[in-house]
């Protein structure tokens, strides 16, 4: 039988339960804290990482497919003849045989690390011949497609150096006599990779395929047991030359080689303009972009250029991604590096020391700086030169005396008077150059080549001329000449200079295309390791003839520089504005010149924790700053198309910066520049970590392909035509990398130590950078990993400020490097530099009272949003690369997640409440574990 249930007795609330809520409720409050005071300020940081574009659209199709139709011009015009004994062309519907085991999976498209694209829809190297009509071995490819390795990928960056060509014994001679009977046409294609984090190795004696005391621009043994294999059954060998560095190529000198094309590297469509120049269909107009020695050795920079340290003083990378890519992790000596050759880098050497008959050109260079053959013959005539005081002006008649249709490249070069002893001088440096228009047979075109007669002028940075340091322009004869290269002369006329040209306060005034008069700014780098530098009054006694101790000690001065910094001045200055409500946004000031009054009302109103977020998270964008309506704008590499890192989104794979500079058009690099501008647009993207515009200084150099070769006036010219184009899209460029970034090893490991004399780094370094401000009206610039001297060049007043923005008028922003892995600059210093954003995150955080505290330091932050909003305001970045802002969305969540949270924790304590004072009304009755634990103390008694 069932009785009634007895109704149980309250119990208790729980204590424990109680202790846990109360525990989860300040975790959770904790987690809010943290939400508000870092999170949701911070959040627009996650903007790069969900804002994908659409590359579906229509928009976006239609912008890769221009740059992929842009990409087989330029190749068609980069690729450079450098032999044909009438091997070329070859005829329509040619059966040939492709040797070579880089021809297929290793061709290279391009380079790693930020200027690396998607090369899964290349057009390869085979199909380039197809679409040609040129008719291939596929027995012999099938070979290789079997029996080729395929190189090693090392990720964003890092290059595999082994070579894979296949040993003579792997090839069945019956697949040699099928080869030959296919064809007597044999192609070797001969490939070398280049990349970011990693020179190219001065001895292959750790890597596969070739041996020590060789280097990797030579061929290797099985490629020398190839050709002479190929040139032993092929009456036919033409060779392809697949490399963004210059080679030696002492190889092609053998008769038994036809014909020779240099390639560089293609990208996605190039290939298909090598098969259209092999048969004819385009005739090739390509110029060498640096002078190809027939040995490495014999340039000056060979001996300094790699690995030397400091013994006894070391750093240690504290950057969050330590450790990563080429960074690494720890602590490392500082390294070093000599830029001993001064002045005579690349042909300004080879011609200079061959004037003076120190060198025997011909047996030492093989291929000048310039140089490229055509199927066609020109004749060029030197019409006219003219000197209006201020401008030299050169008139140029090109005729195609051919009998197919061409392009030829005009070169102006200048001769300067030298005197023993005075300031250094090339014997002859490129002062313009213009490409002519496809000229059909009997067609001419008069070309006008001008450049300004301050030009002409060298640095003085040893006083010879002008205590101090200034150009100077001196007296005597100058020739202006007519070349076909650096090194053949067609023609030549005479400028002359009655008087010196100081170009100082003190004689005759600064140079009309400065802003402030140029003095030296660096005497510390160029006196601060006691290098002896190259020079014609003593080539026998300066010329490097053999490496440097691989190791060194540092002098306490410089031991000092690099670990103990001078301290920050923070002068009595007036304090900046915040927060004012003027009612202005970042489009009221758009088009306004810099200086315009209206810029401060807007600045007013950007408050100090706006400013400090807007300098200290700049990784592949610039944040909101609400109080002047600016959105989040979303940055991305690379130089060589768009290469999104952080959402996989690649466009069109360009060629290599290299290659473009091949083509000597500066017309068809401010198209490129347009498209790419075009194509980034259609992704969303604002502003672009491109282009390069560093210099060739060694042909070892592992970013070369990112740089358009030797000569800054070359460099200069075709990278202004490309940022012109990008700008004219809306597009900012950060022009990379600011200064003197031309090599890779050790370059993070805290920033590698460049000496370097003050002319050398105004007439070469600085010179193209100059150049792509003046000429291309850069507003944006990338500063470099390393340090000139001991200072990092993100820390350097005098690049950043004194000679980028003072002297030359440079209007715009500068962001670091990426800084995420290697800790190479410190924010604070780099903000009073001059550097404007770290590419990094959350670098706010790091910075000091110098900075947040002092009206110094308020101004330093004031002027770096100036130029940053200066920036996105001369572009339409706000129009197509606008992102919401995060924070108000992050806001929301945390402000839900509090109320949520605090209305749980309430409903929980109101419960909680009414059950204890039912068990306090009902008489405190004890619980059930209680009430056990006492049934069972009274039966034990």
């Amino acid at each position: 039988m069932g009785g009634e249930k007895k109704p149980h007795a309250p119990r208790r609330a729980n204590r424990p339960l109680l202790v846990i809520v109360c525990l989860l409720v300040a975790l959770v409050a904790a987690f809010s804290v943290v939400g508000y005071v870092l999170v949701v300020p911070h959040a627009d940081l996650a903007a790069p990482y969900v804002s994908v574009a659409d590359t579906s659209s229509e928009q976006a199709k239609s912008a890769s497919a221009a740059t992929a139709a842009i990409t087989e011009e330029v190749e068609s015009e980069a690729v450079t003849l450098l032999k044909d004994d009438g091997a070329l062309p070859l005829a329509a519907g040619a059966k040939v045989n492709v040797f070579g085991s880089t021809a297929g999976n290793n061709f290279s498209y391009g380079g790693t690390g930020s200027g690396a694209g998607n090369e899964s829809n290349n057009v390869s190297f085979y199909q380039g011949l197809a679409n040609a009509g040129i008719q291939v071995n596929e027995d012999l490819k099938a070979f290789y497609d079997q029996n080729a390795p395929e190189s090693i990928s090392y990720g964003l960056v890092g290059t595999d150096f082994n070579n894979y060509e296949l040993p003579q014994s792997d090839y069945d001679p019956a697949l040699i006599d099928a080869a030959r009977d296919y064809s007597d046409t044999a192609l070797v294609v001969l490939t070398r990779k280049g990349g970011e984090g990693t020179d190219l190795p001065m001895d292959m004696a750790n890597f596969t395929g070739s041996e020590a005391g060789r280097n990797y621009l030579e061929i290797t043994p099985n490629e020398e047991d190839l050709l002479a294999m190929v040139e032993k059954n092929f009456s036919k060998v033409v060779v392809v030359l697949n490399s963004p560095n210059a080679m030696e190529l002492g190889f092609l000198d053998n008769e038994a080689v036809d014909a020779a094309i240099w390639v560089g590297t293609p990208g996605a469509t190039g290939c298909n303009s090598i098969g259209k120049v092999l048969t004819g269909e385009v005739n090739p107009s390509g110029k060498t972009v640096d002078t190809f020695p027939y040995a490495q050795e014999s340039a000056p920079s060979y001996y300094n250029f790699g690995e030397f340290a400091y013994d006894n003083v070391t750093t240690t990378n504290t950057a969050i991604l330590a450790g990563t890519g080429d960074a690494v992790a720890g602590t490392t000596p500082f390294y070093f590096v000599d830029y001993q050759e001064g002045i005579y880098v690349g042909y300004r050497y080879f011609e200079t020391a061959a004037a003076d008959g120190f060198i025997d050109y011909d047996s030492t260079v093989q291929y000048p700086f310039g140089y490229g053959l055509s199927y066609t013959t020109f004749d060029q005539k030197l019409d006219d030169v003219e000197d209006d005081g201020t401008t030299i002006t050169a008139k140029v008649t090109v005729t195609n005396t051919g009998s197919v249709a061409g392009k030829q490249v005009a070169q102006i070069y200048v001769g300067a008077p030298y005197t023993k002893g005075g300031i250094e001088k090339s014997s002859v440096v490129l002062a313009g150059f213009q490409k002519t228009k496809l000229l059909e047979p009997g067609e001419s075109q008069a070309l006008t080549i001008s450049f300004a007669k301050e030009d002409m002028a060298s640095y003085d940075y040893t006083g010879v001329k002008a205590e101090g340091g200034s150009y100077v322009l001196e007296a005597g004869d100058y020739a202006i000449n007519l070349q076909t290269d650096s090194h053949n002369v067609v023609d030549s006329r005479t400028v002359h200079v009655d008087a010196d040209v100081i170009y100082n306060d003190a004689n005759d005034g600064k140079r009309a295309s400065d802003d402030e008069t140029a003095v030296n700014r660096f005497d510390d780098v160029s006196y601060g390791d006691d290098v002896t530098y190259l020079s014609r009054a003593d080539w026998a006694g300066t010329m490097p003839t053999e490496r440097p101790a691989a190791v060194k000690d540092a002098t306490d001065e410089q031991i000092q520089a690099l670990t103990s910094p001078a301290p920050l001045e923070n002068a009595d200055v007036e304090d900046i504005v915040t927060g004012k409500k003027n009612g202005l946004t970042l489009e009221d000031v758009r088009g306004l010149d810099y200086d315009d009054p209206k810029w401060n009302d807007l600045l007013d109103q950007v408050t100090l924790d706006e400013m400090e977020r807007l300098v200290g998270n700049a990784g592949w964008a610039t944040t909101s700053v609400p109080s002047v309506e600016k959105p989040v704008i979303v940055e991305c590499d690379g130089p060589n198309g768009v290469n999104n890192l952080q959402t996989g989104v690649q466009g069109t794979q360009l060629t290599g910066q290299s290659t473009l500079g091949y083509t000597w058009n500066v017309e068809l690099a401010q198209r490129l520049g347009q498209l790419f501008g075009q194509e980034a647009h259609a992704y969303g993207i604002g502003g672009l970590y491109a282009p390069g515009a560093d210099t060739h200084r060694s042909a070892f150099g592992g970013r070369n392909y990112e740089y358009v070769g030797e000569d800054p006036v070359l460099t200069g010219k075709m990278v202004a035509a490309e940022v012109s184009g990008m700008q004219s899209e809306g597009v900012y460029a950060y022009v990379k990398h600011f200064i003197a970034n031309d090599q890779e090893t050790h370059r993070a490991d805290g920033g590698l130590v460049t000496w370097a004399n003050e002319q050398s780094l105004r007439e070469i370094y600085l010179r193209a950078f100059e150049i792509v401000v003046k000429d291309g009206g850069a507003t944006g610039m990338m500063s470099a990993y390393n340090r000139l001297g001991t200072t990092p060049v993100a820390e350097s007043s005098a690049a950043l400020t004194d000679v980028l923005r003072g002297e030359w008028g440079f209007r715009g922003a500068v962001v670091t490097d990426c800084t995420m892995a290697a800790s190479t600059s410190d924010p604070n210093r780099s903000l009073r530099a001059g550097n404007d954003l770290s590419l990094n995150l959350l670098q706010d955080l790091y910075l000091t009272n110098d900075t947040t505290g002092t009206a110094s330091g308020h101004q330093a932050l004031r002027r770096a949003t100036h130029n940053v909003l200066y920036m996105v305001a001369n572009s339409s970045a706000t129009e197509y690369a606008a992102v919401p802002s995060l924070r108000g969305t992050v806001l929301t969540f945390f402000i839900v997640l509090d109320v949520v949270v605090a209305a749980l924790f309430g409903l929980y304590l109101w419960r909680r409440h009414v059950r204890m004072v039912r068990w306090r009304e009902a008489g405190k009755p004890a619980g059930r574990i209680a009430t056990w634990i006492r049934s069972r103390k009274e039966g034990e008694e």
